[in-house]
């Protein structure tokens, strides 16, 4: 590996976690290679669940503690039923608790990191990049699923998943001064739904030059149940083990603890319709 293409001594790698709702455990998996190879990220950028991750490795998080917390989480880690009538199932109150658990009332522009969750404005459906206040209002917002979640107002814009128009935050990563961005894609783009920023496009960036993608191969996998996440972790594992096979390991994986036992199987609510209706409505 040539000297100027070694990422370890990148001032600025980038890291671009995308959504896939119950797939993001990938990414936890993803995380523990990068610690493994001596890869650390300066700037990140997440939509929906790779804000979560993503918000989660911004405060220092421990990626094995991380491995912990996503096999006994089930959607109520996330939402809190509503029986209030209201544009969602879920309100985001479950989440800004476990946020704050983990985090305290953490701020955004004070993490040691540089660090964005993506968003989608309610009535421009434009994205809206999130770099600084809450933490948790930023997460919140970025994994609101039409449908599912509650629609979050932050500073005054109501906002919804950004998976809508920017499921794989790569352009975000570079916005915030990455020079190189590695990527990980969970699930295909929302193409053919009246939306405008698609696979094409998400295409187009992840063939750049100073992009490395990561594709956890997770067929037959639903975005909707929460089923083996430790599955899903090693897959990410794999996926960026071999995508960066050119790394040495320099941190030893620790030994492995007794298996956890996750939560039944929980399903998350209907597939959101709402989706599809709020993006044809006009």
């Amino acid at each position: 590996m040539d000297a100027w293409d070694d990422l370890r001594s990148s001032p600025k790698l980038g890291l671009a976690l995308g959504g896939g709702g119950a797939l993001g455990a990938a990414h936890v998996g993803v995380l523990q290679v990068l610690h493994e190879r001596g890869l650390t990220p300066t700037v990140i950028a997440g939509t929906s669940a790779g804000s979560i991750m993503g918000g989660a490795y911004a405060i220092g998080l421990d990626p094995y503690d991380l491995e912990e917390r996503t096999v006994r989480a089930g959607w109520g880690t996330f939402g809190s039923f509503s029986a209030k009538p209201g544009l969602g199932l879920l309100t985001a109150d479950a989440l800004r608790e476990t946020v704050h658990r983990v985090a305290g009332d953490a701020v955004i522009e004070d993490l040691p990191v540089t660090f964005a969750a993506v968003a989608t404005d309610v009535e421009t459906r434009e994205a809206v990049v999130l770099k600084s206040g809450s933490l948790a209002d930023a997460i919140a917002a970025s994994i609101a699923v039409p449908g599912i979640f509650r629609p979050v107002r932050v500073n005054g814009r109501m906002l919804i998943d950004g998976g809508v128009v920017q499921n794989l935050p790569v352009e975000t990563a570079f916005e915030l001064g990455a020079d190189h961005v590695i990527a990980v894609r969970l699930a295909p783009e929302w193409d053919g739904m009246g939306v405008e920023h698609t696979a094409l496009q998400v295409h187009e960036w992840v063939i750049h030059p100073d992009v490395t993608l990561i594709r956890p191969v997770l067929e037959h996998r639903s975005q909707w149940m929460p089923r083996d996440l430790p599955g899903m972790i090693e897959l990410g594992r794999q996926a960026a083990e071999r995508a960066l096979a050119d790394y040495p390991v320099v941190h030893e994986r620790p030994p492995r603890p007794e298996p956890i036992t996750p939560p039944e199987d929980e399903e998350m609510p209907e597939q959101p319709r709402g989706i599809a209706r709020f993006l044809h409505r006009h």
